[in-house]
């Protein structure tokens, strides 16, 4: 039995998480939010104390990544998530949390050491995957690859509306200086750097909204995994 793998990879804040659970319940998929993973690991090394110690304590670092105690919970609304038990569902979407998941994110060995994590999550009848390397790096044998980008002004803008929408005091101009510094330390580090595959279809979600974005996905999926 074949199963299906869709990877839906781009920059912060193109939306691409919330389509990938829109996908993912859809075509009645498994999900994985490889960024939830990133920013679990950084949330831990900060707390830790070894977020600034990447060099000099990597095997510290590599031993967390290893032994990470994460759950995912889901609810009838929206996936839980949890560190050492405790719930950290919204403080891993905060823009702090954000930068520690990009710092680890650049670290070589650390990636390493959450792939075989991520390979797990392929199971029947399908996966659909959301992140900046999983079509590039994770699962370059998907059927189905997108590559959802947006410009930094209009992330930013969305971003803004998120996180009020949480209850958090947010800055535009902070938002939109924190959004292009993560793109370029995503686009410019050494391993799996943020880019389209080859053979993705890349959307760009500026000038459109999510319910155009998600028909154009549903319709170039169906034209690969027929």
């Amino acid at each position: 039995m074949t199963v299906h793998i869709i990877t839906i990879d781009g920059p912060s804040g193109s939306g691409k998480g919330t389509l990938a659970a829109k996908i993912a319940a859809h075509y009645h998929f498994n999900l994985l939010d490889s960024g939830a993973l990133y920013r679990l690991l950084g949330l831990s090394l900060f707390q830790k104390g070894l977020l600034d110690q990447l060099d000099t304590a990597l095997s510290q670092c590599v031993d967390c990544a290893l032994n990470l105690n994460i759950e995912f919970k889901s609810t009838e609304n929206s996936i839980l998530i949890f560190l050492d038990g405790i719930d950290v569902t919204n403080t891993i979407r905060t823009e702090q949390v954000g930068e520690y998941a990009s710092k680890v994110a650049a670290v070589p060995e650390l990636r390493k050491a959450l792939f075989e994590r991520q390979r797990a999550f392929i199971q029947a009848p399908g996966l659909v995957a959301d992140g900046r390397d999983m079509a590039t790096s994770i699962f370059p044998e998907a059927q189905a690859k997108i590559y959802l980008t947006a410009s930094a002004e209009s992330r930013a803008e969305r971003r803004v509306k998120q996180l009020q929408g949480m209850g958090l005091d947010a800055k535009i101009s902070d938002i939109l200086s924190n959004i292009q510094a993560r793109d370029k330390r995503d686009m410019e580090r050494t391993v799996a750097p943020l880019k389209p595959a080859d053979d993705a279809y890349i959307i760009d979600s500026s000038t459109i909204g999510i319910d155009e974005v998600f028909q154009l996905m549903v319709d170039y999926i169906n034209s690969c995994i027929k």
